[in-house]
């Protein structure tokens, strides 16, 4: 009984146990089931945030770190104010519409008072920025420094920067937040795992085998989560180091395009779409054949094609097209990338816009070109201007002995024109060159172009009908006469050589203008305009361009040294005018220039009106190393009356004036002689006879001529006798 009892406790005790670790046991079971669901819930969730809400923050955060860094809004900007290129601008615009776009969306997923604060901190420092856009362009178009631009659109942005470090700090804070909560329902679990195999231990005598699926269970799931926290680190480094790549390809400062192997592009970096002007979807699927702009040549893209077929690395400058027709000078590399079998399986293609590079060289090209010429001109222009001088003075004494309206008469008047026209080009040059500066005085604008219609109508063919203002409508400009002279000259000679052999007419006229032309000054006595019409074949936009480059012509090879437009355009400037062009083809050209009008009356012997060539009975030494002038001018002078001692050695000139300096009554002499220039020459005279008038002429203006007493008369050769004449008897009279 006793021994029943006892085994009855025993049993009882061993069934207590036993129903009492069964019982353990499931509801441990019960509980670690009901945890590792929980720790799994956990885990998803923790991941479900970590992949979705934090990892989208941090794509709007890097865009706005975008719009903020290299290449960015500020970055744009800044460029524009250093640069004053108009791309930048609208660049650092159309990034502020995205930045705008960014932050509204991202306000309005976050409900962070400390993202919300930093996300409205950056928006107004970047909106500041936006508003100095116009003031910036205000200041490039009122010409100010770029030193007074940057004054005027500085802004503080220390605080945008801060808040971005704010907005990064939270972001980086909820991704550790989520890692560890990952982490620590990992760590959970395998705390659970432990807490299994224990029980398992515990209870094994009494649920042996749920101990042993247990086991089996747990074991699983330790080494899944092992796995997947494995994984998780691997993707988290995987997905940083992606995003870095993609970030320096996307912002690299030179053109990335990957194409497959049958160059149809895959990608196209940002710097490739700003530069050609188009979109992801403009370019992506197509071929870089809307780059060709027609001046490569077939063989080259033969040679590109050869070379990437055969695997090998291409080198090239190519100038693309952009969308808007523009064009660029792009440096360009194109590689194979080969995958592990060994195959092609993408081609990148690396540019660089080296247009900037390029320009600058051809501006050193033609700046070069420009002091040859200059160099030249001045080289030539005074031994040219003295042979002209024999010409015209010796077709005048010719022209005092022929007949009027004889056949001899004739051919001296062709002799004087073509000596005239020779004159107007070496003058064209020198003002080309910058070394013959011009005298504004009052002109009659009309008689101009009369007097180079009678120079140009013997030389244009019959086929060309020149019709012209008359000289007695008295349009007055403020102006240098032999400048005007050129400008109608240059222009009137290029329409009859447009309009060619065909039958065509050329048509000049000037008028007062109303009002104040646009881009030109208000002045009080108003404005003349110029206009010279063809009925030619007119141009094309791309002529119209380049019309006043340097060395630009589109005349035969011989026929234009594609200087005239360019002399032109710089002497119009420099009477403080403006010269606009309008032509197209088909329709002839139009040629306005717009100078300053005057209410002054013209200067007395600025062109011939017809009255005899004054004389006299004076005594006048003329010096000039030339002979042939000399001896002209000295025939020319005693015609009308004058008593001429003429000398080709300065010396002498010089001694002759020591010994008796009342021997002349006026000195008329060179400036470029041997030994003794014009200026010393006046300046010995001067020092025995202050008050001797002085006239002094001269093949290559200087820029000036400084002698004691009175100012001395300079003039310009080659010199017209009758102009000559009347200079020196208003010397001689005083005047």
């Amino acid at each position: 009984m006793a021994t029943h009892t006892q085994s009855s406790h025993r049993f009882y005790l061993v069934g207590f146990l036993a129903g009492f670790l069964l019982l353990v046991t499931v509801l441990l079971g019960l509980f670690l089931g009901t945890e590792t669901r929980r720790q799994f819930g956990e885990i998803e969730a923790s991941w479900i945030e970590y992949d979705g809400d934090v990892g989208q923050k941090g794509v709007w955060i890097s865009s706005i770190r975008g719009y903020l860094g290299y290449g960015g809004i500020i970055h744009n900007f800044k460029n524009y104010v250093l640069r004053q290129d108009e791309t930048y601008l609208t660049r650092a615009q159309v990034q502020v519409r995205h930045f705008r776009s960014v932050v509204d969306v991202y306000l309005a997923q976050t409900t962070d008072p400390v993202e919300q604060r930093a996300l409205r901190t950056v928006r107004r420092t970047m909106e500041a920025y936006s508003d100095k856009f116009s003031v910036a362009r205000q200041g490039v178009a009122d010409g100010l420094s770029i030193e007074q631009i940057d004054a005027m659109v500085r802004i503080d942005d220390s605080a945008a920067k801060l808040a971005l470090v704010d907005l990064e700090a939270v972001w980086t804070d909820a991704r550790i937040i989520s890692t560890r909560r990952i982490f620590a329902a990992v760590g959970q679990g395998q705390a659970l795992i432990g807490i299994g195999f224990v029980s398992i231990i515990a209870l094994v005598l009494a649920a042996f085998a749920i101990g042993v699926m247990l086991y089996l269970m747990f074991r699983d799931m330790g080494h899944t989560l092992h796995r997947l926290s494995g994984e998780l680190t691997a993707r988290r480094e995987a997905e940083a180091s992606e995003k870095r790549l993609a970030n320096v390809v996307e912002q690299s400062p030179s053109t990335i395009v990957i194409t497959d192997t049958s160059a149809r592009i895959l990608y196209a970096n940002r710097r490739f779409r700003e530069l050609t002007g188009r979109g992801s979807d403009e370019v992506e699927g197509k071929t870089p054949k809307f780059l060709q702009s027609g001046d490569t040549s077939d063989s080259t893209y033969a040679e590109l094609r050869r070379a990437l077929a055969e695997g090998r690395e291409y080198q090239g400058i190519f100038r693309n097209r952009k969308k808007d027709g523009t064009t660029y000078w792009a440096d360009t590399r194109i590689l194979p990338l080969v995958g592990p079998d060994g195959t092609v399986q993408n081609f990148i293609g690396i540019g660089e816009d080296i247009t900037e590079r390029r320009e600058a060289r051809e501006q050193v090209a033609r700046a070069q070109k420009l002091e040859a010429v200059g160099l030249l001109a001045g080289g030539i222009a005074h031994d040219f201007n003295n042979v002209l001088t024999t010409i015209v003075g010796a077709a005048h004494l010719a022209a005092m002995d022929a007949t009027e309206g004889s056949d001899l008469a004739g051919e001296i008047e062709q002799i004087e024109i073509a000596a005239k026209r020779a004159q107007s080009l070496v003058r064209g040059l020198l003002s080309f060159a910058r070394r013959e500066p011009g005298q504004s005085q009052p002109v009659n604008l009309c008689g101009v172009v009369q007097e180079v219609s009678r120079l140009l109508r013997a030389s244009l063919p019959p086929t060309v009908r020149l019709k012209t203002c008359d000289a007695q409508d008295m349009v007055m400009v403020l102006a240098d006469h032999t400048h005007l002279h050129q400008i109608v000259m240059n222009l009137t000679r290029n329409a009859a050589e447009a309009i060619g052999a065909a039958e065509g007419q050329v048509i000049i006229g000037a008028e007062n203008v109303d009002g104040t032309p646009e881009g030109l000054l208000d002045r009080s006595d108003g404005w003349v305009c110029l206009s010279i019409q063809d009925n030619g074949p007119g141009m094309s936009s791309e002529t119209r361009a380049r019309l006043f480059d340097p060395f630009f012509t589109t005349k035969p090879l011989g026929k234009g040294s594609g200087l005239g437009l360019v002399v032109v355009a710089g002497l119009v400037e420099e009477m403080g005018g403006r010269i606009e062009v309008d032509s197209a083809p088909g329709e002839g050209a139009r040629f306005l220039i717009y100078l300053p009008a005057t209410d002054l009356p013209e200067e007395i012997g600025t062109l011939r009106d017809g009255t005899p060539t004054p004389r006299g009975h004076e005594r006048i030494m003329i010096v000039d190393d030339e002979t042939e002038i000399a001896a002209t001018w000295r025939r020319m002078l005693m015609r009308l009356g004058y008593r001429v001692e003429a000398y080709t050695s300065p010396i002498i000139a010089a001694e002759k004036l020591l010994a008796d300096p009342g021997r002349v009554d006026l000195l008329v002499t060179d400036m470029v002689m041997p030994d003794l220039s014009g200026e010393a020459l006046t300046e010995k005279a001067r020092s025995v006879r202050p008050d001797l008038p002085v006239v002094i002429c001269t093949g290559y203006a200087p820029s000036s001529i400084k002698v004691s007493g009175p100012a001395p008369k300079v003039l310009d050769k080659p010199i017209d006798p009758d102009h000559l004449a009347r200079q020196i008897r208003d010397t001689l009279d005083g005047k």
